[in-house]
């Protein structure tokens, strides 16, 4: 009995971080590097501290949630939520590039009106010329036929920060090379090798947040000064579990961009609602250095293109089986799980293999 209460109460402490991290997640959705003061050429926390039991119940729980996900999305149920969200979102759907063009000129705009900046707000530049490229770039998103130029002019304005900030730095924001894509195919009215543009934003944001999930493990001091200014973000754990289960839940909504539509489609809601939400906390810089990813989000939202699952093998199925058991696949239960943690294990590799060859930090 001592056993299984030891069990239960931290497996109960993370189901509970999860559901409050959903629910309130304003200054967990923030990006760090906008509000306080940080140092990426530091000592990330070695692999040996990220790795700990917390964060392995953090990561079954994550698991679990997505299998769970996957049950509800080929039972009736999900077809039920699916076709409730096709109603809902197709707004979403029928206006998808004209929201993608809006929200990046109201974007390229805001930067041109507050200059100095080239992308994001910590990306700050001396050179007033910048400034009058972001509103021709604006411009630019006026005609399909010119937003080839934008996607360049995008290209162009991330390498001058790859080359003002580093590579490191700027692996940040792949979110932008996945936009300049997106406009530049749109332009074209093609595809990339079979891939539709939605598509690859989709990709773009989830690289993306999957990366600064790492981040909140790797760099979780770079926030603490905002638990002393807002001690109630951290609902009475400790900073560190915090910071964990925020880069776990993070990483496992990001994850399940790229899993099957009702999944992805939940968790570009749910994303969409902790980076608006964060607006409310952190005011205008937020608002307008998240207005291009949350508008990604949206679009997604409101794709409702059925793709294949992960596995179509059905191992010996007979006519006489239900149609939920003919869509439920065995080896979807083994290709998620394998699929999550060999992207956690990729993300953590790189992340911390590319910083010790950049800036000759430890990994362990």
């Amino acid at each position: 009995m001592r056993v299984r209460s030891s069990w239960l109460r931290p497996a109960g402490m993370v189901l509970c971080a999860f559901g409050l991290l959903l629910v309130c997640s304003q200054e967990a959705s923030a990006h760090i590097k906008w509000f306080c003061a940080y140092n990426v050429a530091g000592q990330p926390r070695g692999l040996e501290n990220v790795l700990c039991p917390d964060f392995e119940l953090l990561n079954l729980t994550a698991v679990s949630t997505l299998l769970a996900g996957y049950l509800v999305e080929v039972s009736f149920v999900g077809e039920a939520l699916m076709a409730a969200l096709n109603r809902v979102t197709s707004v979403l759907r029928d206006n998808s590039e004209k929201l993608m063009r809006g929200a990046c000129g109201f974007f390229f705009v805001a930067l041109w009106t507050k200059g100095g900046i080239i992308l994001t707000p910590e990306l700050i530049t001396a050179s007033p010329l910048i400034s009058w490229i972001q509103l021709g770039l604006a411009a630019c998103l006026l005609w399909r036929a010119t937003l080839p130029v934008t996607a360049l002019g995008i290209l162009g304005l991330y390498s001058l920060s790859i080359w003002q900030y580093g590579i490191f730095h700027l692996m940040d924001y792949p979110i932008f090379l996945g936009i300049a894509a997106y406009l530049a195919l749109v332009g074209a009215q093609q595809n990339f090798f079979g891939m539709r543009p939605v598509d690859i934003l989709r990709w773009s944001a989830a690289v993306t947040l999957m990366w600064a999930s790492i981040e909140k493990w790797a760099y979780p001091q770079w926030t603490f000064p905002l638990m002393v200014a807002h001690p109630q973000m951290t609902f009475g754990y400790t900073p560190e579990f915090f910071m964990r289960a925020a880069g776990m839940v993070e990483f496992t909504l990001s994850f399940a961009l790229l899993l099957t539509p009702l999944a992805r489609r939940v968790a570009a809601i749910v994303l969409t609602a902790m980076f608006v939400s964060a607006v409310f906390g952190f005011g205008k810089i937020d608002a307008i250095g998240h207005a291009p990813i949350v508008a990604v989000l949206l679009t997604i939202i409101g794709d409702d293109l059925v793709a294949p699952r992960f596995s179509r093998v059905y191992l010996g199925v007979k006519e006489a089986w239900t149609k939920f058991k003919l869509k439920l696949s065995p080896w979807d239960f083994v290709l998620i799980p394998a699929g999550y943690w060999s992207a956690l294990v990729a993300f953590l590799a790189v992340y911390y293999v590319l910083h010790t060859v950049l800036f000759g930090t430890k990994i362990v």
